[in-house]
């Protein structure tokens, strides 16, 4: 049997398939309010794309009780954040920032030119939503590659991102040429799975997802094939299901209202550090 074939037989179908909402350079595909819901640990997915223009950048903001991953799949960005950290983002590059009980980050212009990749948040378990905040940053170097995959946390095929994960996540980026298959095996108990891509267009059993459109697949344990119809770049998360509530601030997510004032308070003490060191 084809592997074609073999995948129409036990495929996984896509639940929902959706083009987010647009603003500017910014598609929001998941907030923690909507899509958050049916995704977590996964709560908020962007797409940026500043379509070759000069942008602003994001000024410093706060963040606690998740984790934030930003990956530039063309073009760079500069970054800093209240764990002393300043920089530039390369293509091919990662930022990791677990904001645990309160952080500030910002990111602005980096060099001339198109710059285009995804920010992700992941709701943290009741025991990091209020530890210390931590800040890593990884050149296209630092990030394992297996075949057409870069590894952005978690494991894949026994290769694994040096970043702790902080529950069973894998996020991975994809480049598929034209013409070119891939099959992605969820890892046991991965039940929550989605893709998002950002140039190209691939194709599914149940049908063609193209770029600036993201599918979420229905909970699961088959593997899903991915066939490239042109030269394709797309981001793809899978994980055990997040067993906890999603308790709401404007840039937070926690697991109880308790947990959410301590994180919120956090936040408000640094904000106070910045404005006296003249950063606000």
């Amino acid at each position: 049997m084809s592997s074609i074939a073999q995948s129409l037989r036990v495929a996984r179908s896509v639940a929902l398939k959706t083009r987010g909402r647009t603003r500017g350079m910014i598609t929001r595909f998941i907030s923690p309010s909507d899509l958050g819901e049916v995704l977590k640990p996964f709560v908020f997915l962007d797409l940026f794309d500043n379509g070759g223009e000069t942008f602003h950048g994001f000024g410093l903001h706060p963040h606690s009780g998740i984790a934030t991953v930003t990956y530039m799949a063309e073009g760079s960005v500069s970054y800093e954040d209240t764990n002393g950290m300043t920089g530039m983002l390369p293509e091919g590059g990662v930022e990791w920032m677990l904001a645990g009980k309160g952080v500030w980050h910002g990111g602005g212009a980096g060099d001339p030119g198109r710059a285009w990749g995804f920010q992700l948040w992941i709701a943290l378990p009741p025991h990091l939503e209020l530890g210390p905040s931590a800040s890593l940053y990884q050149g296209p170097a630092d990030i394992p590659k297996v075949g057409p995959v870069r590894v952005l946390l978690g494991a894949y095929l026994g290769v694994a991102n040096e970043i702790e994960p902080p529950s069973s996540i894998a996020y991975l980026a994809v480049v598929l040429r034209a013409g070119e298959e891939w099959t992605y095996v969820p890892p046991v108990g991965h039940e929550v799975l989605w893709v998002a891509v950002g140039r190209g267009a691939v194709a599914t059993a149940s049908g063609r997802i193209e770029a600036g459109e993201m599918a979420i697949f229905e909970p699961g344990a088959e593997p899903v094939t991915f066939w490239a119809d042109e030269d394709s770049h797309f981001v793809l998360g899978s994980a055990v299901p997040h067993p906890h509530e999603l308790v709401l601030g404007y840039y937070s997510v926690h697991t109880s209202a308790a947990a959410l004032e301590a994180g919120e308070t956090r936040i408000r003490e640094i904000e106070g550090e910045l404005v006296r060191d003249g950063r606000l």
